[in-house]
């Protein structure tokens, strides 16, 4: 295997602090904590898989199998049909603040990223996708690059950069097929696809859809080096990675922190410093996102890594943790994440037309202590009948969330079944 061993003239930043290690937004502050981005070798994409860059935007797919298929694609396919890089920021998810923070402290980090992605696989055109007003400031930083080029004379950067605001960001707008399709002047909705986007995207091109901190990490492991990457972290999840905190019941109130990989739940929880987030007042915390699992507070001390979470059926996901209270009731909460990922489905398939609508109306049901027959009996198979069965993966995460609620929360099942709410001492 050959590796080039990337060279900055920035001092690595040592510790964790190393995506949100500039002093400030601007390019000043960026070439400051960095450097520029040196010269992309042919061994890069080696490099981020010895890294262990994987996919910081829900589904975890290394980054460099991902740059080998499409680069693959691009030297089989005739001239003109070029690949195309989309930088996911649209940060569908309820719970997750992280790229909204990356995006606003840290953009020139994510376009180096972009950088490397287009090098890597030959792309000459890549582009952010997000909300309007994330939008802004990656328009910011593009002009000042392009500014600060023009001023000396040359190009700003080897590929064109550009930014796309979507018209909305809801959870299944971010799915890498809605993503590419709204890119490419579609309708932004996740497709039954036969053809992956690798090969053909909604532009007949080649396309790689990556998360804006998985790019952002490339853009690092590109000046430092694979061995630097894992200097921190663990064996399988080296490196940092940002994760949002919050309360299950209030996310508008989060904080992102950028944490060495596998650091445990506990010490995340205890870092963010919120109230709602005590793991002394813990029930249970949803992992990854509100399409995640359900982990309950007896396994605090699990590394926050995939094979730490694998016997919980969990995944670290989007980066998220939203903690449930001892105060809240576990049925309610799960029903009422339930009815909003009904409504934020695509209608494009019969799991979200039909099943995800029904799957929460079953677990109101429940979670009003007025129960008729055993509804948690048909709770368990409605999320059989629509998981793997969706046009994207976005019904998988809800009957994944569901199954792991009447999992942890047993013997609250049991007590609304009853008739009543061992939280409120009553029915809810």
């Amino acid at each position: 295997m050959t590796t080039t061993t990337p060279t900055t003239t920035a001092t690595p930043p040592t510790g964790t602090r190393r995506l949100l290690a500039a002093a400030g937004p601007d390019l000043t502050a960026h070439l400051a904590a960095h450097g520029p981005v040196p010269s992309i070798g042919p061994g890069i994409v080696d490099e981020i898989g010895l890294a262990g860059i994987d996919g910081r935007g829900g589904a975890g797919f290394p980054l460099a199998r991902k740059l080998q298929v499409v680069a693959g694609q691009a030297r089989r396919r005739r001239s003109g049909r070029t690949p195309v890089i989309v930088g996911n920021g649209a940060e569908g998810e309820p719970a997750s603040r992280k790229d909204a923070v990356l995006l606003e402290r840290a953009p020139h980090l994510v376009l180096d990223g972009l950088v490397v992605a287009a090098v890597a696989v030959g792309a000459t055109e890549a582009v952010v996708a997000t909300s309007e007003r994330l939008a802004e400031h990656v328009r910011r930083a593009i002009d000042e690059r392009t500014a600060v080029a023009a001023r000396h004379g040359h190009a700003s950067d080897p590929v064109t950069l550009g930014v796309r605001a979507l018209p909305h960001t809801s959870f299944v707008a971010g799915e890498a097929g809605a993503l590419a399709s709204a890119v490419s002047g579609g309708r932004g909705l996740p497709e039954d696809r036969v053809v992956r986007l690798a090969e053909r995207g909604p532009s007949g091109r080649p396309t790689l859809v990556s998360n804006v901190e998985t790019l952002a990490q490339a853009a690092l492991v590109a000046r430092y080096g694979a061995a630097w990457a894992r200097s921190v972290g663990s064996a399988t999840a080296p490196g940092t990675r940002l994760v949002t905190v919050s309360g299950v019941t209030d996310p508008a109130r989060a904080v992102v922190l950028e944490t060495a990989g596998g650091a445990p739940l506990g010490d995340l929880l205890g870092a963010s410093r919120l109230d709602t987030a005590d793991p002394r007042r813990t029930r249970a915390v949803l992992v990854g996102g509100w399409g995640g699992t359900w982990v309950p507070a007896t396994a605090l001390d699990t590394p926050f890594d995939v094979d730490g979470l694998a016997p919980w059926g969990a995944a670290p996901g989007a980066g998220v943790l939203a903690v449930l209270d001892d105060r809240t009731c576990p049925i309610a909460v799960t029903a009422r994440i339930a009815a909003a990922l009904a409504d934020a489905s695509a209608g494009r398939c019969g799991p979200c037309v039909n099943g995800l609508p029904r799957i929460a109306e079953v677990v109101a049901a429940l979670a009003s202590g007025r129960p008729a027959g055993d509804l948690a009996a048909e709770v368990r198979r409605l999320v059989g009948l629509v998981d793997g069965r969706g046009a994207c993966h976005h019904p998988d995460g809800v009957a994944r969330m569901v199954r792991s609620a009447m999992t942890v929360f047993r013997d609250d099942v049991q007590a609304h079944l009853g008739g009543h709410c061992q939280v409120a001492g009553g029915t809810r």
